[in-house]
């Protein structure tokens, strides 16, 4: 079969690509701003890339268009259309699905699936859960959102048995508005944590609560629903209907009145995991977070589920490295008195980022660093983020960071106002250079600079650990 992906390069679609290449399809594909990585490992795939959505890729006449949700009937100023190859096809007749859905006819089809849903952690609980299964001798195929550090691609087929993919509740296609995860139908389905996000396509809390409990709704009654038990909002989805095993995780101050099933005990770096109060195995790793704490306990339920024992779930989880832009360390450059630290993370909503720097804070903490200072650089660049939706929750959000530097840039609400009760905590800058530079002068020996954003970020990671080693004086050092 011959397709050709309209919106290759994200990160999900890039994933299909891949499979459909390993499974000996014909792949090509567009995109507007098509450049590395992802470029670079779709062309090493012999995938043919074509800059754009033009009409005349219709001439390439594929068995099938795979459109992905970048894709839409909107109109330029001048009243032409965003993506002529769409209406080309529309007009044409020509035949047409969604990523999504391709995946679930070509790929998932007779597999026990695996999906990790959640506002938060997808992408890190499903690389555990892949490398559990990796580790236990199931060689799962797997689509992740990033790429896990273990298997060095975001997506593989894997054998025929098992596939665990990160189950994503934004919607599908422009002619499809369900959530993406509505078309995996898992045995396995984990409800990592849910809270407000995708502004831009959900009007609340509820309107994603629904979306989830349709998710409950293609369970099978011997499949299992691993849901973490401190989330009201996950409460409210079970109680909407679930035909399926219900199995929980949680920390011991629930307030529900009954302990999770599942359950951590003891530090962050090396905790005891319970199950009906009783130790079944033992998580010691380098990660750091009770909300990865969260993530693994998540992980060894789902894999406790087709077979995997918890013990050997928790030693696996031992030599995990985690995931490219989850905490990943860019570089340490010694200075005058000591070191700075600079950090690559993919927090971008506001607990995302409370999370991420709140386990970096203990995990010092722990190590008898509590002077060191974490320095938070972020931009709020997701579509939510852009609308301003979060924006009082940015300094509950940073309240463990010593400084917060702001990338404002292309923002159209007031940034330095949502910063304000940070006081000269909080730093607003609205370019990268300028950024770097009140970066590079505030930061001082012991510093940890944690850049957060879903983007590229301009590259400032190496802007600023280049700056750091420059010779040049800077009033911080």
């Amino acid at each position: 079969m011959h397709i050709h992906i309209l919106g290759i390069c994200g990160t999900f679609m890039g994933g299909v690509a891949a499979l459909a290449r390993e499974a000996g399809h014909r792949v090509t594909g567009c995109d507007a701003g098509v450049y590395p990585p992802m470029s670079d490992q779709l062309r090493a795939l012999g995938i043919d890339l074509i800059e754009g959505f033009s009409a005349d890729q219709l001439a390439l006449k594929p068995d099938m268009f795979v459109v992905g949700n970048v894709v839409s009937r909107a109109r330029l100023p001048d009243g032409t259309p965003k993506f002529p190859l769409m209406e080309a096809i529309l007009d044409a007749g020509a035949p047409y699905t969604s990523g999504p859905q391709w995946l679930a006819e070509h790929v998932l089809q007779g597999r026990h699936v695996l999906a990790v849903a959640g506002t938060h952690g997808k992408t890190t609980t499903t690389s555990m859960l892949a490398w559990i299964l990796e580790r236990a001798g199931l060689a799962p195929g797997f689509l992740v959102g990033g790429v896990p550090l273990d298997f060095g691609v975001s997506a593989r087929l894997g054998a025929q048995g098992t596939f665990v993919i990160e189950a994503d509740e934004y919607d599908t296609a422009f002619f499809d508005k369900r959530s993406k995860f509505v078309h995996y139908r898992p045995r396995t389905a984990i409800l990592n944590n849910l809270e407000f996000d995708h502004a831009d396509i959900f009007d609340d809390l509820a309107a994603i609560e629904r979306q989830f409990h349709h998710l409950v709704r293609t369970v099978p009654a011997t499949g299992r629903v691993v849901v973490n038990a401190t989330e009201a909002s996950l409460q409210r989805v079970l109680a909407q209907g679930c035909w399926s095993e219900v199995s929980d995780f949680g920390t011991s101050d629930s307030d529900r009145g009954t302990l999770a099933e599942w359950q951590p005990r003891g530090s962050h770096d090396a905790f005891d995991v319970l199950r009906h109060g009783q130790p079944v195995g033992k998580v010691a790793w380098g990660l750091s977070g009770l909300h990865n704490q969260m993530n693994a306990l998540a992980a060894i339920a789902a894999a406790e589920h087709v077979g995997v024992a918890p013990a050997l779930a928790a030693t696996a989880l031992g030599s995990f490295r985690n995931v490219r832009r989850r905490m990943e360390l860019r570089g340490t450059v010694a200075v005058a008195g000591g070191e700075v630290t600079v950090y690559d993370d993919f927090a971008h909503h506001p607990t995302a980022i409370r999370t991420t720097l709140d386990g970096l804070r203990r995990k010092l903490d722990t190590e008898g660093r509590r002077n060191d200072r974490i320095l938070a650089v972020f931009e709020p660049r997701s579509n939510t983020m852009k609308l301003g939706a979060m924006a009082a929750q940015l300094p509950w959000s940073l309240e463990a960071a010593d400084l917060a530097f702001c990338h404002a840039a292309g923002l159209d609400w007031d940034t330095a106002a949502a910063l304000a009760p940070m006081g000269t905590r909080a730093v607003v800058v609205d370019a990268i250079a300028p950024l770097v530079a009140k970066v590079v002068t505030a930061a001082r020996p012991g510093d940890h600079i944690v850049c957060m954003s879903n983007g590229g970020f301009g590259g400032v990671h190496d802007k600023l650990l280049k700056a750091l080693s420059s010779p040049a004086p800077q009033a911080g050092l």
